[in-house]
Parts: structure tokens; sequence; C-alpha cells
């Protein structure tokens, strides 16, 4: 049996340490924060992120030696920041994950390089796409951490290890599916959060649940012709890794995306917003990156762009969401 070993310490790696918990009778959860894991040690809950949360200590064995956690573990589930992955990797070789399976909870893509979690590990490390796997929603850790059914899919090229990290996560609350689409899913996985930041800007500018719904449909639309133009296989949109990722992200008033983009609409600065939040919204890096690969690409992504407008060229909210709105149908 192949031993596990989950990277983060945030709130969506709080969750899937309580779902694998139901399923594996021991693993390792690496955090960056000593003080973190001590609280955790003692106390049974993460002192930061879904406190509710008990952690079983005779299951988890939380550590802040990621050397170790690497060295003694098949299977690494990361769920950092993507900002901080290649801060948090920098210092290891190739020799230190041969071998080694991947399995990406990231949802979004690494600023440093422009690359999604799969690319950057078969790029930077040589693991091969067989090795790497994703887990995707339409799931929000917190509603995890109240045990409400949830959905997520696996997606890997590797079918065996699709569906052993699937059994590891099933549950009574958690039901999982599988795929084989593991750069569309990525793709995405990160596309979803820049049009959830669109959401909550229309949010915090006024707008309604109609003109939010042609913004959501538009959307699927963007994802649709985006990951089709990076990665041309037949998928269906309309199934709950892409569409179900969207509507949950974009909606949701767990989505931190959502939350920092309606910060956005009512007048904060990006700083500001940033400041105040006290989790990362992975849409942010995600938008900048998406225009840079798209320079490529050369695909026609309105409502990306009307974003980056707003966070890193500083137009008025109220002016680009208005120019956005009289080009939707």
């Amino acid at each position: 049996m192949k031993s596990n070993g989950v990277i983060g310490g945030g709130s969506w790696a709080t969750a899937i340490v309580k779902i694998l918990s139901n399923n594996i009778d021991g693993f390792t959860w690496w955090m960056r924060d000593d003080n973190q894991r001590e609280y955790i040690v003692g106390h049974n809950h993460n002192p930061k992120y879904l406190q509710s949360v008990v952690i079983d200590n005779n299951i988890v064995t939380p550590t802040t030696d990621l050397k170790l956690t690497i060295e003694e573990n098949d299977i690494l589930i990361i769920a950092t920041p993507s900002a901080f992955i290649d801060e948090t990797f920098s210092k290891f070789s190739k020799e230190d994950f041969e071998g080694k399976y991947i399995i990406s909870a990231v949802k979004g893509i690494i600023p440093q390089t422009n690359e999604i979690p799969a690319d950057y590990f078969y790029n930077k490390f040589g693991v091969p796409f067989e090795n790497i796997g994703i887990i995707s929603g339409p799931c929000h850790a917190e509603e995890v951490a109240l045990e409400r059914l949830s959905y997520l899919t696996i997606a890997s090229p590797n079918k065996a290890l699709a569906d052993q990290i699937a059994n590891n996560l099933s549950c009574r609350y958690i039901k999982c599916s599988v795929s084989d689409d593991l750069i569309g899913t990525e793709i995405s996985a990160v596309l979803k959060n820049v049009y959830a930041l669109a959401g909550g800007i229309c949010h915090g500018l006024g707008y309604g649940d109609n003109f939010q719904a042609v913004l959501m449909s538009n959307a699927i639309q963007e994802i649709s012709r985006f990951v089709d133009a990076v990665h041309p296989i037949h998928r269906d949109v309309k199934s709950s890794a892409y569409l179900g990722d969207l509507l949950v992200t974009g909606y949701s008033l767990y989505s931190r995306n959502r939350t920092f983009g309606n910060m956005i609409g009512k007048g904060y600065s990006v700083k500001a917003a940033q400041l105040e939040m006290n989790m990362v919204a992975e849409g942010y890096y995600a938008t900048k990156c998406i225009m840079e690969i798209n320079e490529k690409h050369k695909v026609d992504l309105p409502i990306t762009k009307a974003v980056y407008h707003i966070l890193y060229d500083k137009i008025s909210p109220s002016i680009e969401m208005k120019i956005l709105s009289d080009s939707l149908s």
C-alpha cells in the first residue's frame, strides 16, 4: 500500500486531511508553521483554518520537515497556494521526486513560471504525467468541515492512480468520479477563479442575479475555448469538474475569489483587499498568467481581459464592467 503525505497548512489541506482520515490508517501532514503544528498536536485542531475540524493524531502526523515528508511518502497531495509552490520546492532536485506520485489540490497557476502544477512538476522535477493527478471540485473546504455532501473529480492519465485517489477520498459525504483530462481540468480550475473574481466585482458594483447568470454562461464558453486551444481533446465542459466548479466558485459566499472581487467592486484597492483577507485569492495571480499564456494562443477572453484591466491596469471597475456588459449576450 502506498504511503501518503499532505503538503500545506491551509483550509483546503485541512479539509483533505479530514477526508483522508476516514479511509487511511496513518499519513503525514506537512505545514510551514511550527506553532501551528504544535497546536494541532496538543489540541487536535488547526488554529488558523477550519477550527471545528477534529484532527485525529493517532492517524495524522503533523510535521514541519518537508524533506522527510517527501522522502517517506509515495503519494504527495499538494494543497499549498500556487504563489508559494516554487518557493516551497525550489531546494529539491529531480532525484527527490523519483518514483513519487504528485496529486495537485492547488487550483491555481504558478506565477513565477506561468505553469499549471502538472507542467511545473513535469518540467522541473521530471515527474511523468502518468504519475500526476489533480483533485478538482465543485467543493468548498468549509462544507467538507460541516460534512455536507460534496463531489470531487480526480483527473489523471493514469486511471489506476485516479481510482486509488478516488477510493482514498470517497466517504459518506464525499462522492468521487475520475477523468483522464489532467490538463483541461487543471486549466479550468485556474480559470474559474478568474471568473469568480469577475462575479464578485459585479456583485460589489450592484449587478444582480440576472447579469451574474449571463456572466457565468459566457465564462463557461471562455473556459471551453481556452482549454480546447491549449489541450485539444474531447471533453464535456458541462460536467461537474468544469461547469460545476465554476458555478460553486462564482456564486458561493465561501469563495475567497468571489469575496476578493466583491471588495474590489466596492472600491478596495488590490493591496487593501489582500491585507484584509486571511487566505490567498488564486484568481489574482491567475488573471495575469492566463493573459500572458494567451499571447501565444490568441483566444477571445473578454471576461479575463476585463478582470486584468481592473486588477493590473487599475481601470475603474464600473467603467470596465459596463464595457464588458455591452459585449455579452
